[in-house]
Order: structure tokens, then C-alpha cells, then sequence
């Protein structure tokens, strides 16, 4: 079993799914993001140029932020993803050689998983957290009865069909972290409307974990 990286220290358990980013987009609608509070960045690998984008981002983020990939799939694009400074693996699915190989490279990973099988196969090969996708579908009642069988400590970000709209929804379940993709951020949107989306996010986090970050 691969020793798991810990989810760093922010101050938010958002990510922000910035799918079909550009590069010339990337300091501006990054820029937009962090000033509103987020610090967790991730850029799927089916948008334009993606390493291009991950290596601009990590190049002009704070040490704090945590930049890297989503929809990564081969240890070939672990590779690419570590040698464009990305930190962050994030997978639509379980394939237990790609994500122990980012376990390896010291990478913060959060696995897609929908059964109590990924699961548990995702803890055992050494993922920080689990991305339970599409959150939608399971819903908080779904997640819960997964998480039963679980390690207790391992972190559950819920993502897909999420927003700021029904964070609290799954707060009483339990679950602190989330992935944001089209509530935050949709292909050629402007960075001060990332920026105004990002604010609407963090008010409704705070509102609803208020005293109680994750």
C-alpha cells in the first residue's frame, strides 16, 4: 500500500474545475479565483493545451495553492502533470497503477469513485481523499452509506452537480469538500465573472460552515 499524501492545509476544501481553460486565460481567471479565497486549482486534461495551462498556473499561484489535473487517466500524463509543477491528481476513476504512481510522486490525489469497491480500492492504494462523482446522482444519503465502510479519517469531496446552491445539502451528511466546475467557471467566461461566481461560493461556504471550516 503506497502512504497517502495528506489534503494540504487551505483555508477552503473547494476546487475549482477550470474545464476548457485556455493558456492566455490562465493568469487572469486564476488570479480571479485566489483573490476571492480559493487555493485549490484543478485543470482537466480534455481542455486546450492543459499542461501548458497547469504549468502557468503553478508558475504564477502562491507556494500555498494547490495546482493540478483533472480527467487524468495514465501514468504517462502523472508525468506530464508532475513536470509541469502540478501537485493535485484528480481521476474520473479507480486504475490502481496510474493512481499509486502519483501516490509515489508525492501528488495530493482524489480518485473518482461512485461504489463502495473504488472505494475502497482508492484508500487502499494510498488516495488522500475520494471524489465521489457525480455527487449528484449518489446524493448525501448515498455518500453516507458508502462512507460507513470506510476509514473514518479518509477526506470525501462530493463533485459533480454541485454548487454553492446545496452545500447544505450535503454539510448534513457530513461532507466539508467540493469540487466546482460549471457554478465557477464555463469555457470563455471572463475572469470578473469567475471572480463575482468564486465570492458567491465562498459567502455561501462560510454561511454554511460557519465556525466549523474543514
Amino acid at each position: 500500500m503506497s502512504v497517502p499524501v495528506p489534503f494540504p492545509q487551505i483555508r477552503y476544501p473547494l476546487v475549482a474545475i477550470l474545464r476548457g481553460l485556455k493558456p492566455e486565460e490562465t493568469v487572469d481567471t486564476l488570479s480571479a479565483l485566489i483573490d476571492e479565497g480559493f487555493e485549490a486549482i484543478e485543470i482537466p486534461l480534455n481542455s486546450p493545451e492543459p499542461f501548458k495551462s497547469i504549468e502557468i498556473a503553478a508558475r504564477h499561484a502562491p507556494a500555498n495553492c494547490l495546482i493540478g489535473a483533472g480527467t487524468v487517466l495514465t501514468v504517462g500524463q502523472v508525468n506530464q502533470l508532475r513536470d509541469a509543477g502540478g501537485r493535485l491528481f484528480v481521476s474520473p476513476n479507480v486504475d490502481v497503477p496510474v493512481l499509486s504512481h502519483a501516490v509515489d510522486l508525492g501528488m495530493v490525489t482524489l480518485p473518482g469513485v461512485f461504489t463502495a469497491t473504488e472505494a475502497l480500492a482508492a484508500a487502499k492504494a494510498g488516495a488522500t481523499g475520494l471524489k465521489f462523482f457525480p455527487a449528484s446522482a449518489l446524493g448525501p444519503d448515498g455518500i453516507t452509506a458508502i462512507r460507513a465502510v470506510l476509514p473514518p479519517d479518509l477526506m470525501i469531496a462530493a463533485v459533480g452537480g454541485v454548487s454553492d446552491k446545496n452545500f447544505g445539502e450535503y454539510a448534513k451528511a457530513g461532507i466539508k469538500a467540493f469540487g466546482l466546475g460549471s457554478s465557477i467557471y464555463k469555457p470563455g467566461m471572463k475572469p470578473s465573472e469567475v471572480g463575482l461566481r468564486a465570492r458567491a461560493a465562498i459567502a455561501a461556504y462560510e454561511s454554511v460552515f460557519a465556525g466549523d471550516k474543514a
